[in-house]
């Protein structure tokens, strides 16, 4: 899989399919991605089947289901993880209850990041990078350390 990035505006049909922009489909190299809740922010985080089983055997492995937290984070991440498969037209159906969780509704905003594709509602989007505008600055200070 080659880094995805990038940042699209993309479109929900009325059957909750989304297409995903060629730049982004020539870095996966499956027809088959795992979509959950991105449990810290409401939009919808797209894995790679590799990616998934590495992200997803490293939680499962240090998870206690004894631990409430640990169960909150498996429930809310692991358990609502499904499998969507790209159809001929490129699009990907995103399953209702994630839809729901996401906020999405017809314009989306598609943001590679690296290991993993997000899915965001445009306003949502919107509104978080407005409400982090400061944040910002204070976030890129702890990566000082980094030179190019």
């Amino acid at each position: 899989m080659n880094l995805l990035t990038g940042e699209y505006n993309s479109t929900l049909d009325e059957k909750g399919r989304i297409m995903i922009p060629s730049k982004l489909r020539t870095g996966i190299t499956s027809n088959v991605l795992i979509v959950t809740q991105a449990i810290v922010d409401r939009c919808l985080w797209l894995f790679t089947p590799e990616e998934w089983e590495e992200l997803s055997s490293k939680i499962m492995e240090n998870a206690s289901p004894f631990s409430a937290k640990n169960r909150l984070i498996m429930r809310s991440f692991i358990a609502p993880a499904q499998e969507i498969e790209f159809d001929k037209s490129g699009r990907l159906s995103i399953p209702q209850s994630l839809r729901s969780y996401a906020g999405l509704s017809k314009d989306c905003t598609i943001l590679g990041n690296g290991k993993y594709v997000e899915i965001w509602d445009n306003q949502s989007y919107e509104t978080y990078l407005t409400s982090n505008e400061d944040n910002l600055l204070e976030a890129s200070e702890e990566l000082k350390s980094i030179s190019f």
